[in-house]
């Protein structure tokens, strides 16, 4: 199976310099200043690399819609990784940190830029000291500073832990976030490219993204253009979770079908169980049946079967959970990471916990069902950023392909109830 990110992820002491320059580390950057930054911008284009983070959008066109002649720029490393089930942006940056300042270093050189932060999800302390002690290291190799290795570049770079609020993995709650405003999403546009941190030009990419720009550069557009689908090119890594016999982080070409993931990468279901569902891109995107188990894993493919790919988390449920029971510690977590800016996120998570919560004990009603499709209604794409999106997809999908989960708690229901 082909790796990239993950394939010497195991490697004893790879966090280090030593090591990590012993297996090629750095090694892009003289290959990348001997070209001029706009043909490495063009060169992520041609790999047809996407956002890892969630959203998918085209990487290198992300960095050419950087507002021209504005300086100065920033980049910002999102690696707040806060979506349920997402692990794997954790595992690069403690095992390979020098992986992600060498993305770091090419991505600012291609958009000129001179400096850049990394901003760690609230929880991340350990992180924060193993990417501190990687950036100190590439300061005394000379790979960060003034004139790095003498191509007159110069770049800073600095971490930054948030305060464990989910909201802040938004790209623009983030940018408030650091700059020691409150972290809640902005309106768009200005988008991040034209006007981001201080109303300066801004690229934000997730860490796996960047993670990735060092091979584009040093084996080249074409060769990462040649893994995946027509449409979804490379490796993705995921994070499988749930009711599988070997949860973990995998790195897979895109286009591979999700009955090889769960059942050869990671096992099986557990004690014996059947698949009943899988969510496959963290808990915000809607989650599918088991007959749907031999679609691609990509963008494309799981567009067309009502989904998303999202941040690459693959969340296994198996037929001994109500599917109900699931759907509200769902919609207890966006409830909770509600930052409350917005009326239909702010009222319309709790509304639907409640009525869900009401479901389980025995006190819904027939008509709920068609209350909470109205709710999420009135949630869908009304609020500032996503996260009333994400509510609304697991309540959504569960009514959709598990309505006979919700009847189950209406059969002693007296009718009349309250």
């Amino acid at each position: 199976m082909t790796q990239i990110l993950f394939k010497n992820i195991n490697m004893k002491d790879l966090h280090t310099m030593k090591v990590y320059e012993e297996q090629g580390g750095y090694r892009s950057l003289k290959k990348a200043f001997a070209q001029k930054p706009e043909e490495i911008v063009e060169a992520v284009k041609a790999s047809g690399l996407r956002g890892r983070g969630g959203a998918g959008f085209p990487t290198g066109l992300k960095w050419s819609f950087l507002a021209k002649d504005v300086f100065p720029r920033y980049l910002c490393c999102n690696a707040d990784e806060s979506e349920p089930g997402t692990c794997k942006d954790r595992e690069l940056m403690l095992k390979n940190p020098h992986m992600l300042i060498e993305g770091m270093i090419l991505c600012a050189y291609a958009c000129r830029i001179e400096t850049g932060y990394i901003y760690l999800r609230g929880e991340f302390h350990d992180l924060n000291f193993i990417m501190e002690k990687a950036l100190e290291d590439a300061y005394a190799k000379g790979y960060l500073g003034k004139n790095i290795l003498g191509s007159g570049f110069n770049l800073d770079i600095y971490t930054h832990l948030g305060a464990g609020a989910y909201i802040c993995g938004e790209e623009s709650a983030l940018l408030n976030s650091l700059e020691g405003e409150r972290g809640e999403p902005r309106m768009k546009p200005p988008f991040p490219a034209v006007e981001g941190l201080y109303a300066k030009p801004t690229v934000v990419n997730n860490v796996e993204t960047l993670c990735v720009v060092p091979y584009i550069v040093n084996e080249g557009a074409e060769k990462y253009a040649s893994l995946g689908t027509e449409k979804s090119k490379g490796t993705k890594l995921v994070s499988v979770s749930g009711h599988v016999k070997k949860p973990g982080n995998y790195e897979v070409v895109l286009g591979t079908p999700i009955r090889e993931i769960i059942y050869d990468l990671a096992g099986g279901i557990r004690d014996g169980n059947k698949l009943k569902a899988f969510i496959p891109g963290g808990s915000s995107v809607p989650m599918l049946p088991a007959d749907q188990v031999d679609v691609s894993y990509d963008y494309e493919s799981l567009a067309a079967a009502g989904t998303m790919l999202g941040s690459g988390a693959m969340i296994v449920i198996d037929d001994s959970v109500n599917i109900v029971e699931t759907t509200l510690r769902l919609i207890s977590f966006y409830m909770h990471e509600s930052c409350g800016k917005c009326t239909p996120c702010r009222e319309g998570t709790r509304w639907l916990y409640q009525i869900v919560e009401k479901i389980m004990q025995n006190k819904g009603q027939l008509d709920y069902i068609e209350k909470m499709e109205d709710i999420c209604d009135n949630m869908n794409m009304k609020a500032f950023c996503p996260l009333a999106d994400a509510c609304v997809s697991p309540v959504v999908s569960s009514i959709k392909y598990f309505r006979s989960d919700y009847e189950e708690y209406f059969k002693n229901v007296p009718v009349g109830s309250v």
